[in-house]
C-alpha cells in the first residue's frame, strides 16, 4: 500500500480523515472492492493508535493487498504512518507501543 499524508486544510478541527483508492491495476470491481475493504478494516485498527488528529491520509491499495497477510497489512501501516509522522516532524507518543 501506499500512504499519502498532509494537514487537514481549514478551521484546524482535531479530526483523523482518512480516504482509500484502488485503481484499475489491482484487477476488477470485485478485486478492488476487496482491496478497499482490507484497507478500510487495517485503518479502523491502526489509526485511532498511530494517527494524528488534524491530518487527511489516503490509502492506496497495490496489487499486492489482496495477498499479504492481515498482520503483515496491519504492520505495514502502523510502520508507514510513523515513518510519516516523522518525516514530518509529527509525532505522538502517548500510543506508540514500542
Amino acid at each position: 500500500m501506499t500512504l499519502e499524508l498532509c494537514p487537514t486544510p481549514g478551521d484546524g478541527t482535531a479530526a483523523i480523515r482518512v480516504g482509500f483508492t484502488a485503481s484499475r491495476k489491482i484487477g476488477n470491481a470485485v478485486a478492488r472492492n476487496r482491496a478497499r475493504r482490507r484497507l478500510k478494516e487495517a485503518a479502523r485498527q491502526v489509526l485511532p493508535l498511530f494517527g494524528l488528529p488534524g491530518n487527511d491520509y489516503v490509502l492506496v491499495a497495490r496489487r499486492e493487498t489482496l495477498t499479504r497477510s492481515f498482520g503483515d497489512l496491519l504492520g505495514d501501516l502502523e510502520s508507514s504512518l510513523l515513518a510519516a509522522h516523522e518525516r514530518l516532524g509529527r509525532f505522538r507518543t502517548e500510543s506508540i507501543r514500542r
